[in-house]
């Protein structure tokens, strides 16, 4: 009986000590604990206990006049007849900065070439790109300083070449983002409306145009409505360190949970979706700068859910693997492989080596050990193997 209580006592004190171990590593980790685990913690609680966004829309919500401020800008560069009269299946825009004209002309000669997607895929694709006006310190735009018209200057005859820049006069930053987010709503809403799809993307995303068209054909084929597709974020928390590129102050955003919204660096949307979230921008306070959570916002406003496609890599670079390249929609943080990435993924070998039993087999093996990973990817889940 002795023996039975000093073993008791024993697991006690054995448990007293590992609990206090744990406190103790807690204790010291608190910090990144709180900003990381606890933060995701209770943002999804609230969207899946709570899910009281109504009080964002109400938050968010301003009269007419006062939204205007956001959309009232003057175009310095534009091409109001770009879609009249063509049947346009998709209206892309990539979202550059003044500078990256490197990035404009990958874009031109790869998967954003026009004549190309005509050709060979058959289809309208209006590929631009949304600019704001380039500066020379935090609050003189460029093009008003006569010492610096030149660089303006470019832009103008680089758009007079090609005919795709679509640049208005509000500085172009990150944190006007959603300036320029809303610019393409409006500009779709008065000058391509027709267009049977909207995607916005970053000027170092590679797109799969033959894969995209021929996905985008078959939702447009079977009539589906209230579609947004990319790389979901689902029940994220907003950054309060204010060290981060995305801090998101209590005054401008208090709640704990974002709205779902897809990635910024791409994602699609219908016609129809494009419309509504161009009425809701003009009630909506776009000082939020993170323009794919005021999307998320917006949406959340109008009814509309973002959907996961698995080869939407959100913020991820995809792997480079004929097998990937077989899916593949979106791939992000390309600049200088663009032209390289562009010929191989599109290869006809890339088609013939996954097609029949053996080929599909083989490229599920291989996906799964490319995208199976016990760590985060950030590029496409393991469920995109098996499709």
């Amino acid at each position: 009986m002795l023996l039975r209580f000093r073993r008791i006592r024993r697991c006690q004190f054995l448990q007293l000590m590992t609990t206090c171990l744990v406190l103790s590593v807690v204790m010291v980790c608190w910090e990144q604990l709180n900003t990381n685990v606890v933060s995701h913690i209770k943002s999804y609680s609230y969207r899946y206990l709570i899910n009281q966004f109504m009080d964002i829309n109400k938050s968010f919500t301003i009269p007419r006049e006062e939204a205007r401020r956001f959309s009232d800008f003057h175009y310095l560069l534009d091409h109001p007849d770009k879609c009249t009269g063509q049947d346009v299946l998709l209206l892309l825009f990539v979202k550059s900065s003044p500078n990256n004209i490197e990035r404009r002309h990958a874009i031109r000669s790869t998967w954003g070439n026009e004549a190309y997607i005509q050709k060979s895929l058959g289809v309208t694709v209006k590929v631009l790109f949304a600019l704001g006006a380039p500066f020379t310190n935090k609050d003189k735009p460029m093009w008003s300083d006569t010492s610096e018209l030149g660089f303006q200057k470019q832009l103008i005859f680089e758009d007079q070449l090609y005919g795709d820049i679509i640049q208005q006069d509000f500085l172009d930053t990150f944190h006007n983002l959603t300036l320029k987010l809303i610019m393409q709503f409006h500009w779709m809403h008065s000058r391509c409306a027709h267009a049977r799809f909207l995607m916005t993307a970053d000027d170092d995303i590679f797109v799969h145009m033959p894969n995209l068209v021929s996905y985008l054909q078959d939702v447009s084929n079977r009539g589906v409505t209230q579609f947004w597709i990319g790389r979901v974020h689902r029940g994220a928390p907003p950054i309060r360190r204010k060290d981060s590129k995305y801090y998101m102050s209590f005054d401008m955003y208090r709640w704990i949970s974002y709205p779902d919204y897809t990635a910024g660096a791409g994602y699609v949307i219908s016609s129809d979706v494009a419309d509504k979230v161009y009425q809701a921008t003009l009630t909506m306070n776009a000082s939020l700068y993170i323009d794919d959570v005021f999307m998320g916002i917006c949406a959340n406003a109008i009814g509309v859910t973002p959907q996961d496609h698995f080869f939407f890599s959100g913020e991820g670079k995809a792997l480079y693997h004929p097998c990937i390249y077989d899916k593949m929609m979106t791939s992000h943080g390309h600049v200088e492989d663009i032209h390289g990435l562009w010929k191989a993924a599109t290869h006809p070998q890339v088609k013939r080596g996954s097609s029949g039993v053996f080929g599909r087999l083989y490229c599920t093996a291989v996906k799964m050990a490319l995208l199976c990973k016990p760590y985060y990817l950030n590029t496409y889940p393991c469920k995109a193997a098996f499709l």
